[in-house]
């Protein structure tokens, strides 16, 4: 796959962590900035990994932020896109199995680099499962997610 990866300032101390853990994991890691620790706005980032799933330049992506919240939340105003904060990996692969998660978001100043090791993989090898059998349901939740996201 694919796998942008965007993150503002407070993100950044991780970004190089995050893009060593999609390489790692056989995936093709794509560094849309910031590349330091001036300060930026971190909707600018959010959009951009937004366009470029949306464009189909990338499958997945991975936003980084101080907390976290503000990348989601930035992300999440985007068409297509189902961002989530998840800071283990339970939540990284059942977002992507249950709810076709497609971003994953981490905050640097919470997390560390051991943890981000995990969870990155975590995200990159789950698989919606909604449309196997016995688990449509997950398939019904999200098309009703994406509903709201039509009106």
């Amino acid at each position: 796959m694919r796998i942008v990866i965007a993150t503002d300032h407070g993100g950044f101390p991780l970004k190089e962590t995050v893009i060593q853990a999609v390489r790692k994991a056989g995936h093709e890691a794509i560094d849309l900035g910031t590349h330091s620790i001036e300060s930026v706005d971190y909707p600018d980032y959010a959009q951009k990994l937004g366009q470029a799933i949306q464009s189909g330049e990338a499958d997945r992506g991975v936003l980084l932020c101080g907390s976290g919240i503000g990348v989601a939340i930035a992300a999440n105003k985007m068409k297509g896109i189902y961002a989530a904060i998840c800071h283990n990996t339970y939540a990284a692969r059942q977002g992507v199995e249950h709810d076709g998660m497609n971003v994953l978001c981490l905050g640097a100043r919470v997390i560390g680099p051991e943890i981000v090791k995990e969870v990155v993989p975590a995200f990159l090898g789950a698989e919606f499962i909604g449309n196997e059998p016995g688990e449509k349901r997950h398939a019904r939740r999200v098309g009703k997610v994406q509903e709201i996201e039509r009106r």
